[in-house]
Protein backbone atom coordinates (compact mmCIF):
# COMPACT_ATOMS: atom_id res chain seq x y z
CA UNK A 1 0.00 0.00 0.00
CA UNK A 2 1.37 3.41 -1.02
CA UNK A 3 1.88 5.88 1.84
CA UNK A 4 -0.85 8.52 1.83
CA UNK A 5 0.34 12.13 1.77
CA UNK A 6 -2.55 13.08 4.08
CA UNK A 7 -1.25 10.85 6.88
CA UNK A 8 2.31 12.09 6.45
CA UNK A 9 1.29 15.75 6.44
CA UNK A 10 -1.07 15.40 9.40
CA UNK A 11 1.68 13.76 11.47
CA UNK A 12 4.10 16.58 10.67
CA UNK A 13 1.51 19.31 11.29
CA UNK A 14 0.55 17.78 14.65
CA UNK A 15 4.23 17.64 15.64
CA UNK A 16 4.93 21.18 14.41
CA UNK A 17 1.99 23.38 13.28
CA UNK A 18 4.50 25.72 11.62
CA UNK A 19 6.19 23.00 9.52
CA UNK A 20 4.81 24.46 6.29
CA UNK A 21 2.83 21.42 5.13
CA UNK A 22 -0.59 22.13 3.66
CA UNK A 23 -3.42 19.74 2.76
CA UNK A 24 -5.42 20.18 -0.46
CA UNK A 25 -8.69 18.33 -1.04
CA UNK A 26 -10.81 18.14 -4.18
CA UNK A 27 -14.42 18.01 -3.00
CA UNK A 28 -16.32 16.04 -5.62
CA UNK A 29 -19.31 15.16 -3.44
CA UNK A 30 -21.75 17.64 -5.01
CA UNK A 31 -24.12 14.88 -6.13
CA UNK A 32 -25.23 14.73 -2.47
CA UNK A 33 -26.35 18.36 -2.78
CA UNK A 34 -27.09 19.72 -6.23
CA UNK A 35 -29.03 17.06 -8.11
CA UNK A 36 -28.69 17.16 -11.90
CA UNK A 37 -26.49 20.27 -11.73
CA UNK A 38 -23.89 18.58 -9.49
CA UNK A 39 -21.34 17.69 -12.20
CA UNK A 40 -21.26 21.31 -13.41
CA UNK A 41 -21.89 22.83 -16.82
CA UNK A 42 -21.04 20.82 -19.86
CA UNK A 43 -18.32 22.28 -22.12
CA UNK A 44 -20.92 22.22 -24.90
CA UNK A 45 -23.40 24.50 -23.17
CA UNK A 46 -24.42 27.65 -25.01
CA UNK A 47 -25.48 30.88 -23.33
CA UNK A 48 -28.11 30.20 -20.71
CA UNK A 49 -28.88 26.71 -21.98
CA UNK A 50 -29.25 24.39 -18.99
CA UNK A 51 -26.89 21.64 -20.05
CA UNK A 52 -24.80 19.83 -17.46
CA UNK A 53 -22.10 17.20 -17.53
CA UNK A 54 -23.10 13.62 -16.87
CA UNK A 55 -22.32 11.87 -13.60
CA UNK A 56 -19.90 9.61 -15.47
CA UNK A 57 -18.03 12.68 -16.77
CA UNK A 58 -17.85 13.92 -13.19
CA UNK A 59 -16.33 10.60 -12.12
CA UNK A 60 -13.92 10.66 -15.02
CA UNK A 61 -12.63 14.00 -13.75
CA UNK A 62 -11.94 12.29 -10.40
CA UNK A 63 -9.94 9.59 -12.18
CA UNK A 64 -7.87 12.27 -13.90
CA UNK A 65 -7.26 14.14 -10.63
CA UNK A 66 -6.10 10.91 -8.97
CA UNK A 67 -3.79 10.16 -11.89
CA UNK A 68 -2.27 13.66 -11.54
CA UNK A 69 -1.50 12.94 -7.87
CA UNK A 70 -1.24 16.51 -6.54
CA UNK A 71 -4.15 16.67 -4.11
CA UNK A 72 -4.14 14.85 -0.78
CA UNK A 73 -7.84 13.93 -0.56
CA UNK A 74 -10.68 13.37 -2.99
CA UNK A 75 -14.06 13.68 -1.29
CA UNK A 76 -16.92 11.79 -2.96
CA UNK A 77 -20.49 10.69 -2.39
CA UNK A 78 -20.91 7.21 -0.90
CA UNK A 79 -22.12 5.94 -4.28
CA UNK A 80 -19.12 7.29 -6.21
CA UNK A 81 -16.82 5.98 -3.48
CA UNK A 82 -18.30 2.49 -3.90
CA UNK A 83 -17.65 2.59 -7.64
CA UNK A 84 -14.20 4.18 -7.73
CA UNK A 85 -12.66 3.09 -4.42
CA UNK A 86 -14.19 -0.35 -3.91
CA UNK A 87 -15.05 -1.63 -7.40
CA UNK A 88 -12.22 -0.02 -9.39
CA UNK A 89 -9.54 0.16 -6.68
CA UNK A 90 -8.67 3.64 -7.93
CA UNK A 91 -6.83 4.65 -4.76
CA UNK A 92 -5.01 1.37 -4.07
CA UNK A 93 -1.69 2.52 -5.51
CA UNK A 94 -2.22 6.24 -5.09
CA UNK A 95 -0.85 8.63 -2.45
CA UNK A 96 -4.29 10.27 -2.41
CA UNK A 97 -6.77 9.41 0.35
CA UNK A 98 -10.38 8.66 -0.64
CA UNK A 99 -13.11 10.15 1.53
CA UNK A 100 -16.90 10.20 1.43
CA UNK A 101 -19.52 12.63 2.67
CA UNK A 102 -20.90 10.94 5.78
CA UNK A 103 -23.99 13.12 6.23
CA UNK A 104 -26.08 15.50 4.18
CA UNK A 105 -27.86 18.01 6.38
CA UNK A 106 -30.94 19.63 4.86
CA UNK A 107 -29.22 22.97 4.19
CA UNK A 108 -27.24 21.35 1.37
CA UNK A 109 -30.33 19.97 -0.37
CA UNK A 110 -30.07 22.38 -3.29
CA UNK A 111 -33.06 21.25 -5.32
CA UNK A 112 -34.41 23.18 -8.29
CA UNK A 113 -37.58 24.85 -7.05
CA UNK A 114 -36.79 23.86 -3.45
CA UNK A 115 -36.52 26.09 -0.39
CA UNK A 116 -34.34 23.87 1.79
CA UNK A 117 -31.12 25.92 1.92
CA UNK A 118 -33.05 28.85 3.39
CA UNK A 119 -34.78 26.81 6.12
CA UNK A 120 -32.86 26.14 9.36
CA UNK A 121 -30.58 23.15 8.94
CA UNK A 122 -31.72 19.77 10.25
CA UNK A 123 -29.54 16.67 10.67
CA UNK A 124 -29.87 13.99 8.00
CA UNK A 125 -27.64 11.10 6.91
CA UNK A 126 -28.15 9.20 3.65
CA UNK A 127 -24.91 7.22 3.87
CA UNK A 128 -23.86 4.79 6.57
CA UNK A 129 -20.32 4.24 7.82
CA UNK A 130 -20.50 0.60 6.72
CA UNK A 131 -21.52 1.56 3.20
CA UNK A 132 -18.55 3.93 3.00
CA UNK A 133 -16.09 1.39 4.40
CA UNK A 134 -17.12 -1.74 2.50
CA UNK A 135 -20.03 -0.95 0.19
CA UNK A 136 -22.74 -2.85 2.05
CA UNK A 137 -24.44 -2.96 5.42
CA UNK A 138 -22.68 -4.63 8.38
CA UNK A 139 -19.06 -4.89 7.24
CA UNK A 140 -16.99 -7.78 8.51
CA UNK A 141 -13.90 -6.71 10.43
CA UNK A 142 -11.57 -7.50 7.53
CA UNK A 143 -13.74 -5.53 5.07
CA UNK A 144 -13.54 -2.13 6.71
CA UNK A 145 -10.42 -1.16 4.78
CA UNK A 146 -11.84 -1.98 1.34
CA UNK A 147 -13.50 1.39 0.80
CA UNK A 148 -12.84 4.82 2.24
CA UNK A 149 -12.02 5.10 5.91
CA UNK A 150 -12.44 8.86 6.08
CA UNK A 151 -15.67 10.82 6.04
CA UNK A 152 -16.84 14.40 6.12
CA UNK A 153 -19.42 15.19 8.80
CA UNK A 154 -21.19 18.54 8.52
CA UNK A 155 -22.90 20.72 11.13
CA UNK A 156 -24.64 24.09 10.89
CA UNK A 157 -25.44 26.19 13.98
CA UNK A 158 -28.17 28.81 13.70
CA UNK A 159 -28.16 30.44 17.16
CA UNK A 160 -31.32 28.46 17.87
CA UNK A 161 -30.81 26.57 21.16
CA UNK A 162 -33.16 23.67 20.46
CA UNK A 163 -32.15 23.10 16.82
CA UNK A 164 -28.47 23.45 17.69
CA UNK A 165 -28.82 20.92 20.51
CA UNK A 166 -30.35 18.42 18.06
CA UNK A 167 -27.42 19.02 15.71
CA UNK A 168 -24.98 18.32 18.55
CA UNK A 169 -26.82 15.14 19.53
CA UNK A 170 -26.64 13.83 15.97
CA UNK A 171 -22.91 14.55 15.78
CA UNK A 172 -22.37 12.81 19.11
CA UNK A 173 -24.15 9.68 17.85
CA UNK A 174 -22.02 9.71 14.70
CA UNK A 175 -18.78 10.12 16.67
CA UNK A 176 -19.59 7.19 18.92
CA UNK A 177 -20.38 4.91 15.98
CA UNK A 178 -17.29 6.10 14.09
CA UNK A 179 -15.00 5.41 17.04
CA UNK A 180 -16.41 1.92 17.46
CA UNK A 181 -15.85 1.14 13.79
CA UNK A 182 -12.42 2.76 13.51
CA UNK A 183 -13.76 5.33 11.05
CA UNK A 184 -11.92 8.65 10.79
CA UNK A 185 -13.67 11.91 10.02
CA UNK A 186 -13.15 15.60 9.47
CA UNK A 187 -15.67 18.19 10.59
CA UNK A 188 -17.33 20.80 8.40
CA UNK A 189 -18.84 23.75 10.29
CA UNK A 190 -21.00 25.89 8.05
CA UNK A 191 -21.96 29.46 8.84
CA UNK A 192 -25.62 29.83 9.92
CA UNK A 193 -28.01 29.32 7.03
CA UNK A 194 -31.12 30.72 8.76
CA UNK A 195 -30.05 32.25 12.05
CA UNK A 196 -32.67 32.81 14.75
CA UNK A 197 -31.09 35.96 16.20
CA UNK A 198 -28.50 38.49 15.01
CA UNK A 199 -24.85 37.50 15.43
CA UNK A 200 -22.36 40.31 15.86
CA UNK A 201 -19.35 38.42 14.48
CA UNK A 202 -19.80 35.11 12.66
CA UNK A 203 -16.13 34.27 13.05
CA UNK A 204 -16.40 34.49 16.83
CA UNK A 205 -19.69 32.58 16.85
CA UNK A 206 -18.30 29.70 14.78
CA UNK A 207 -14.97 29.56 16.65
CA UNK A 208 -16.69 29.37 20.03
CA UNK A 209 -19.02 26.62 18.84
CA UNK A 210 -16.06 24.57 17.58
CA UNK A 211 -13.93 24.74 20.71
CA UNK A 212 -16.88 24.30 23.07
CA UNK A 213 -18.19 21.30 21.12
CA UNK A 214 -14.80 19.57 20.93
CA UNK A 215 -13.85 20.21 24.57
CA UNK A 216 -15.94 17.19 25.51
CA UNK A 217 -14.33 14.91 22.94
CA UNK A 218 -11.11 13.00 23.78
CA UNK A 219 -8.48 12.37 21.13
CA UNK A 220 -9.96 9.06 20.01
CA UNK A 221 -13.17 10.71 18.84
CA UNK A 222 -11.92 14.05 17.53
CA UNK A 223 -11.96 15.09 13.86
CA UNK A 224 -8.66 14.94 11.98
CA UNK A 225 -9.17 18.51 10.81
CA UNK A 226 -11.80 21.19 10.28
CA UNK A 227 -13.52 22.58 7.20
CA UNK A 228 -14.99 26.06 7.63
CA UNK A 229 -15.47 29.41 5.92
CA UNK A 230 -12.51 31.75 6.06
CA UNK A 231 -13.55 34.65 8.28
CA UNK A 232 -10.36 36.63 7.85
CA UNK A 233 -7.00 36.86 9.62
CA UNK A 234 -8.32 37.76 13.07
CA UNK A 235 -10.54 34.75 13.63
CA UNK A 236 -8.27 32.25 11.88
CA UNK A 237 -5.32 33.32 14.01
CA UNK A 238 -7.53 33.29 17.12
CA UNK A 239 -8.51 29.66 16.59
CA UNK A 240 -4.98 28.58 15.66
CA UNK A 241 -3.58 30.27 18.78
CA UNK A 242 -6.24 28.83 21.10
CA UNK A 243 -5.42 25.24 20.16
CA UNK A 244 -2.54 24.63 17.73
CA UNK A 245 -3.51 20.94 17.55
CA UNK A 246 -6.69 21.90 15.67
CA UNK A 247 -5.89 21.63 11.97
CA UNK A 248 -7.91 24.41 10.38
CA UNK A 249 -9.20 23.83 6.87
CA UNK A 250 -11.06 26.40 4.77
CA UNK A 251 -13.85 25.75 2.30
CA UNK A 252 -13.92 27.36 -1.09
CA UNK A 253 -17.57 28.24 -1.63
CA UNK A 254 -18.81 29.37 -5.03
CA UNK A 255 -16.53 29.48 -8.05
CA UNK A 256 -15.74 33.21 -8.25
CA UNK A 257 -12.71 34.39 -10.22
CA UNK A 258 -9.48 32.45 -10.42
CA UNK A 259 -7.86 35.16 -8.30
CA UNK A 260 -10.51 34.65 -5.60
CA UNK A 261 -9.48 31.02 -5.23
CA UNK A 262 -5.73 31.53 -5.40
CA UNK A 263 -5.69 34.51 -3.04
CA UNK A 264 -8.00 32.75 -0.58
CA UNK A 265 -5.75 29.70 -0.18
CA UNK A 266 -2.61 31.84 0.16
CA UNK A 267 -4.14 34.23 2.69
CA UNK A 268 -5.75 31.52 4.80
CA UNK A 269 -2.45 29.61 4.93
CA UNK A 270 -0.61 32.77 5.96
CA UNK A 271 -2.88 33.20 8.99
CA UNK A 272 -2.98 29.65 10.32
CA UNK A 273 -5.07 27.42 8.04
CA UNK A 274 -3.38 24.15 7.15
CA UNK A 275 -5.90 22.72 4.70
CA UNK A 276 -8.23 23.81 1.89
CA UNK A 277 -11.15 21.90 0.44
CA UNK A 278 -12.24 23.30 -2.90
CA UNK A 279 -15.21 21.83 -4.75
CA UNK A 280 -16.88 24.24 -7.13
CA UNK A 281 -13.69 26.26 -7.54
CA UNK A 282 -11.95 23.23 -9.02
CA UNK A 283 -14.95 21.71 -10.77
CA UNK A 284 -15.88 24.95 -12.56
CA UNK A 285 -12.32 25.67 -13.71
CA UNK A 286 -11.64 25.64 -17.45
CA UNK A 287 -8.91 23.04 -16.88
CA UNK A 288 -9.12 21.31 -13.52
CA UNK A 289 -5.64 19.79 -13.54
CA UNK A 290 -3.93 23.10 -14.38
CA UNK A 291 -5.98 24.83 -11.68
CA UNK A 292 -4.91 22.21 -9.11
CA UNK A 293 -1.28 22.54 -10.19
CA UNK A 294 -1.42 26.27 -9.43
CA UNK A 295 -2.95 25.65 -5.99
CA UNK A 296 -0.16 23.15 -5.32
CA UNK A 297 2.53 25.63 -6.33
CA UNK A 298 1.01 28.43 -4.25
CA UNK A 299 1.04 26.43 -1.00
CA UNK A 300 4.63 25.36 -1.72
CA UNK A 301 5.62 29.05 -1.98
CA UNK A 302 6.73 28.59 -5.58
CA UNK A 303 4.37 31.19 -6.98
CA UNK A 304 2.17 34.08 -5.79
CA UNK A 305 -1.61 34.14 -6.36
CA UNK A 306 -1.24 36.93 -8.91
CA UNK A 307 1.46 35.04 -10.77
CA UNK A 308 -0.64 31.88 -10.65
CA UNK A 309 -3.60 33.56 -12.35
CA UNK A 310 -1.42 34.70 -15.23
CA UNK A 311 0.37 31.36 -15.46
CA UNK A 312 -3.00 29.59 -15.50
CA UNK A 313 -4.17 31.76 -18.40
CA UNK A 314 -0.90 30.95 -20.14
CA UNK A 315 -1.66 27.23 -19.82
CA UNK A 316 -5.18 27.75 -21.17
CA UNK A 317 -3.73 29.60 -24.13
CA UNK A 318 -1.28 26.79 -24.89
CA UNK A 319 -4.09 24.26 -24.75
CA UNK A 320 -6.40 26.36 -26.93
CA UNK A 321 -9.03 26.61 -24.19
CA UNK A 322 -11.20 29.73 -24.12
CA UNK A 323 -11.12 31.22 -20.58
CA UNK A 324 -14.36 32.09 -18.83
CA UNK A 325 -13.04 35.63 -18.26
CA UNK A 326 -10.39 37.89 -19.67
CA UNK A 327 -7.10 38.01 -17.76
CA UNK A 328 -7.99 41.48 -16.49
CA UNK A 329 -11.33 40.28 -15.12
CA UNK A 330 -9.86 37.08 -13.70
CA UNK A 331 -7.34 39.08 -11.64
CA UNK A 332 -10.19 40.83 -9.82
CA UNK A 333 -11.60 40.03 -6.41
CA UNK A 334 -15.33 39.40 -6.33
CA UNK A 335 -17.93 39.21 -3.56
CA UNK A 336 -18.80 35.56 -3.10
CA UNK A 337 -21.42 33.39 -1.51
CA UNK A 338 -19.70 30.73 0.61
CA UNK A 339 -22.40 28.09 0.88
CA UNK A 340 -24.17 25.42 -1.11
CA UNK A 341 -27.38 27.38 -1.47
CA UNK A 342 -25.89 30.73 -2.44
CA UNK A 343 -26.68 32.62 0.77
CA UNK A 344 -24.29 35.41 1.72
CA UNK A 345 -21.56 34.80 4.25
CA UNK A 346 -18.94 36.79 6.09
CA UNK A 347 -16.12 34.84 4.48
CA UNK A 348 -13.25 37.07 3.42
CA UNK A 349 -11.38 36.89 0.12
CA UNK A 350 -8.60 39.46 0.45
CA UNK A 351 -7.42 41.69 -2.35
CA UNK A 352 -3.97 43.00 -3.17
CA UNK A 353 -2.71 45.46 -0.59
CA UNK A 354 0.14 46.20 1.78
CA UNK A 355 3.67 44.98 1.47
CA UNK A 356 2.87 42.03 -0.78
CA UNK A 357 1.52 44.36 -3.45
CA UNK A 358 4.32 46.88 -3.02
CA UNK A 359 6.96 44.21 -3.53
CA UNK A 360 5.71 43.40 -7.05
CA UNK A 361 5.31 45.33 -10.29
CA UNK A 362 2.16 47.42 -10.63
CA UNK A 363 0.00 44.83 -12.37
CA UNK A 364 -2.96 47.20 -12.58
CA UNK A 365 -1.00 49.63 -14.75
CA UNK A 366 0.07 46.93 -17.22
CA UNK A 367 -1.82 45.94 -20.33
CA UNK A 368 -2.83 42.29 -20.76
CA UNK A 369 0.02 41.83 -23.24
CA UNK A 370 2.55 43.34 -20.82
CA UNK A 371 1.31 41.14 -17.97
CA UNK A 372 1.61 37.97 -20.04
CA UNK A 373 5.12 38.94 -21.17
CA UNK A 374 6.15 39.62 -17.56
CA UNK A 375 4.82 36.32 -16.28
CA UNK A 376 6.19 34.27 -19.17
CA UNK A 377 9.61 35.56 -18.15
CA UNK A 378 8.94 35.20 -14.42
CA UNK A 379 7.39 31.73 -14.59
CA UNK A 380 9.39 29.81 -17.16
CA UNK A 381 8.29 26.21 -17.45
CA UNK A 382 5.13 26.30 -15.30
CA UNK A 383 2.36 24.43 -17.04
CA UNK A 384 4.57 23.58 -20.02
CA UNK A 385 3.32 20.01 -19.89
CA UNK A 386 -0.31 21.15 -20.12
Amino acid sequence: MVEKTLDRKLARIKADPHCGDFIIADAKDADMAFGIAAPGKSPEYHGQEARFRSLEAYRQAIREVVAQGLVDIVLMSAHTNAILTIDEGLFDNSPITPAARANDTTDIHVIRGGVYPGVPSAPFQSATIDHIQCGHIDCAADERSIGANLGLYSVTFNNDPERDRITLEAYKAFRIEAERKGFRHFLEVFDPNARQAPIEALGAFVNDHIVRMLAGVPEAGRPLFLKMAYHGPKFTEELAHYDPTLVIGILGGSAGTTYDAFKLIAEARKHGARAALFGRKINNAEHQLAFIEMLHRIVRDEISPEEAVCAYHGVLGKLGIEPHRSLDDDLKRTDQAMSYGGRRSSAVVPGLKGQAAAARPDLASMSSTERLAYFRQRLRGIGSDG
